[in-house]
C-alpha cells in the first residue's frame, strides 16, 4: 500500500513538472514565432554569401569550386525554399557533366532525389534515384544514396496512408535503411540517425525511443539532425499515450526549425493536432496556420496536403469557440451595462445621501460654531455676573452701612433739637462724589473683566484727539468708554445707560455718533465691540 502511494505521488509530482516545463517551452515557442522573420533573414544572409562566392568563381571558371558552391547552396535551400533547391541543384548536375566526373554527377542526382523528395515528388524522386549507377560508386556516396531512397519510401508511405500500399512501402524503405546501416560508420551521427530511424519504422517504439535518447545524449548533434530527433522523439510519444512529453519534444523540435528557418517540417503540424486534442484550441490554429505558411513558402505540395486534413477540422472548432467567445462576451457585456447601470444608481443614491450628510454636518458644524460662541458667551456672562454680583453686594452693603450711619446721626439731631447740625450733615453727604466713586469702582470691575478694552477700543477709533480716550481724574474710562463698556456687559438699551451715567438720551446719542463718526467701521462698531474678549 505504501509502495503504490508512492508510486502515485512520484507520478503526480512528474506529471505536474511536466505540465510546467510545456509551458513554459509553449511560451518560449510562441516568441520565436513572433521572431521568424528573423532567422529567416539570416538564412538569406548566409545564402546570399554563398551566392556572391559562387559569382566570384564562375568569373573566374572555376567549374570545381562552382559545383561545391552550388552543392552548398542547395543544402541551404533544400528545407529553405524548394523551387530555389532544384534550380541549384539542377546547375551543379550541368557542372558536373561539364566536368565529366561520374561521382560528381552521381553526388547531384543523389542531391536532386532529396530535393524532389522535399517538395513532396516522390515518383520522380525514386525514378530518377533507381536508375543511378550506385553499384560501382565509393562508400562516400552509398552512405548518402540508400538513407534518401529510403526516405522516398518512408514519406512515400505516409503520404499514401493506405495499409495494403503503406506496408509495402515501409518494407522497401527497412530494406534500403539496413542497407545504409552496413555503409555507415558506426559511433557518427549518420549512423544513428539511421538506426533511430529504423527502429521507429519498425514500430519498436522502445528500441527507438532509446536509440535517439543515447544518441542526443552521446554526440554533437548538428542543428538539422537535432530538429529531426526531437521531432521524431515527440512522434514517438504521442503514439505510445504519453502526451506531456510528446508535447515537450515537439516544441523543442519547432524552435529548432524556426531557428534553423526549415521550412519543410512536421514538427508544427503534429504539435498544433495535439494541443487541439487537448483543448488548447487557440494555440493550436496559430501553430497550423504558422506550419502552412512554412509549407506554402517551401513548396512541400505532400505537407500542404497533409496541413489541408486537419486545418479545417480546427479552423472549425476555431470558429465555433469564437461564435461561443462573442455569445458569452455579449452576455459579458449586458451583465457589465446592468452592473454599470447598477453602479450608477448606486453612486447617484451616494451621492445624494452624500450631499444630505454634507448638508447636516455643515448643519452640525454651524450648530457646533454657534454652541461654542454661545459656550463662550455664558462663559464670559458667568464671569460678569460673579464680578458684578460681588461688586454690586458690596456697594450696597456700603451704601446700606452709609444711610444707616446718616439715618441715626440725623435721627440723634432731631431727637436733640440740634436743626443747624441737621444742614451741616447734610452737606457733608457729596452726591456727585459718591457717583465718581460709583463710576471708578465701574472702571476696576470692568477692566479687570477685560484687560484689553482700552487698547481694542482705540484701534476703532481713528483719530488725534485725545477726549475720547482721556477718563476724568480719578476714573480709569472716559465717559465715551464707559458707554461702550456697559453696552459691552449687554446694556444696550439708551435710556439705561442714560440713568447709570447720569446723562441724557440725547447726551447718550452725541456721544455714541461722535465716536462711530470717527471709525472706519461706523456701521458695524457696536459689533466690533461686542467681539473684545473678555479674560
Amino acid at each position: 500500500m505504501k509502495f503504490f502511494f508512492l508510486f502515485f505521488l512520484l507520478s503526480l509530482q512528474s506529471i505536474i513538472t511536466s505540465a510546467t516545463v510545456n509551458d513554459s517551452l509553449l511560451n518560449e515557442l510562441d516568441r520565436y514565432l513572433d521572431e521568424r522573420e528573423f532567422y529567416i533573414q539570416k538564412k538569406n544572409e548566409k545564402i546570399d554569401l554563398f551566392k556572391d562566392k559562387l559569382h566570384f568563381h564562375s568569373s573566374q571558371n572555376d567549374l570545381r569550386e562552382e559545383f561545391f558552391l552550388t552543392m552548398d547552396l542547395v543544402n541551404e535551400y533544400q528545407s529553405f525554399i524548394f523551387d530555389s533547391a532544384y534550380y541549384f541543384v539542377r546547375r551543379s548536375k550541368e557542372i558536373a557533366r561539364q566536368l565529366n566526373e561520374p561521382n560528381l554527377i552521381v553526388e547531384a542526382r543523389i542531391k536532386e532525389g532529396f530535393v524532389l523528395i522535399s517538395g513532396g515528388l516522390f515518383k520522380e524522386a525514386i525514378d530518377s534515384l533507381e536508375h543511378i549507377p550506385v553499384r560501382n560508386c565509393p562508400d562516400t556516396l552509398k552512405r548518402k544514396y540508400y538513407p534518401v531512397v529510403a526516405r522516398a519510401y518512408y514519406d512515400l508511405a505516409d503520404y499514401d496512408d493506405e495499409e495494403l500500399f503503406t506496408d509495402v512501402y515501409l518494407e522497401i524503405g527497412n530494406k534500403y535503411l539496413d542497407t545504409a546501416l552496413v555503409y555507415a560508420a558506426e559511433n557518427t551521427n549518420v549512423y544513428w540517425s539511421a538506426e533511430s530511424l529504423r527502429r521507429m519504422k519498425k514500430y519498436d517504439w522502445r528500441g527507438a525511443k532509446f536509440a535517439f535518447e543515447y544518441w542526443m545524449r552521446n554526440f554533437d548533434v548538428p542543428p538539422a539532425y537535432y530538429g529531426i530527433a526531437t521531432s521524431s522523439l515527440g512522434y514517438i510519444y504521442q503514439v505510445t499515450g504519453y502526451r506531456e512529453k510528446a508535447i515537450e519534444y515537439l516544441a523543442r523540435a519547432a524552435i529548432a526549425d524556426i531557428k534553423n528557418a526549415t521550412k519543410e517540417t512536421v514538427a508544427l503540424r503534429n504539435l498544433a493536432n495535439i494541443l487541439f486534442e487537448e483543448g488548447q484550441k487557440i494555440r493550436a490554429y496559430r501553430y497550423i496556420i504558422a506550419a502552412l505558411d512554412d509549407a506554402t513558402f517551401h513548396n512541400a505540395r505532400h505537407r500542404k496536403i497533409e496541413i489541408a486534413s486537419i486545418l479545417p477540422i480546427i479552423e472549425g472548432e476555431r470558429l465555433a469557440q469564437t461564435e461561443k467567445q462573442k455569445e458569452k462576451l455579449i452576455i459579458f457585456l449586458i451583465v457589465l451595462v446592468f452592473l454599470m447601470l447598477l453602479v450608477i444608481a448606486s453612486l447617484a443614491i451616494i451621492y445624494y445621501q452624500l450631499k444630505k450628510l454634507y448638508k447636516i454636518r455643515k448643519i452640525l458644524q454651524n450648530t457646533v460654531a454657534d454652541l461654542s460662541k454661545l459656550n463662550a458667551k455664558l462663559v464670559e456672562a458667568n464671569k460678569i455676573k460673579e464680578e458684578y454680583i460681588g461688586y454690586f453686594f458690596s456697594i450696597n452693603s456700603e451704601y446700606v452701612e452709609k444711610l444707616d450711619a446718616f439715618h441715626k446721626s440725623i435721627h440723634r439731631k432731631i431727637v436733640a433739637r440740634r436743626y443747624e447740625d441737621i444742614v451741616s450733615v447734610l452737606k457733608t453727604f457729596n452726591v456727585k462724589e459718591e457717583r465718581r466713586s460709583l463710576f471708578r469702582r465701574f472702571d476696576e470691575i470692568f477692566l479687570k473683566l477685560f484687560p484689553d478694552f482700552i487698547d481694542e477700543f482705540k484701534k476703532l477709533v481713528s483719530c488725534d484727539e485725545e477726549e475720547i480716550f482721556t477718563p476724568k481724574k480719578n476714573e480709569f474710562l472716559s465717559p465715551e468708554m464707559r458707554i461702550f463698556a456697559l453696552i459691552r456687559l449687554g446694556i444696550t438699551d439708551n435710556e439705561k445707560i442714560a440713568h447709570f451715567l447720569d446723562l441724557t438720551v440725547n447726551t447718550i446719542y452725541t456721544y455714541k455718533t461722535k465716536v462711530k463718526s470717527r471709525s472706519p467701521f461706523k456701521d458695524e462698531f457696536e459689533n466690533r465691540i461686542m467681539e473684545i474678549q473678555a479674560v
